[in-house]
């Protein structure tokens, strides 16, 4: 099979962050930081998808959603030292 489509799945999180993250990087100076104009393609059509399929992109109050977006996928810093010190015991 040529070209076969590859399918990622994202949490509306994940989508949210992403597509923020996409938007930034295409605003500064892709070129740049990505010298490849075959990378860019892909990551011009991902974020067109992601624009296409988040319509809180557009709502009043983003800001606030994606910044609570962040906080759940940022790990927890108390889970993370509990499992630092459980591996030492």
């Amino acid at each position: 099979m040529l070209n076969p489509e590859i399918i990622i799945k994202l949490t509306s999180d994940e989508a949210l962050v992403l597509s923020d993250w996409l938007e930034q990087v295409q605003m500064t100076d892709l070129g740049r930081l990505v010298g490849d104009a075959a990378v860019r393609a892909p990551l011009h059509r991902i974020a067109g998808t992601l624009d296409k399929s988040l319509p809180e992109i557009f709502a009043a109050d983003c800001a606030e959603r994606l910044e609570v977006a962040r906080s759940r996928l940022r790990p927890d810093l108390d889970d993370s030292a509990s499992d630092e010190g459980g591996a030492d015991a």
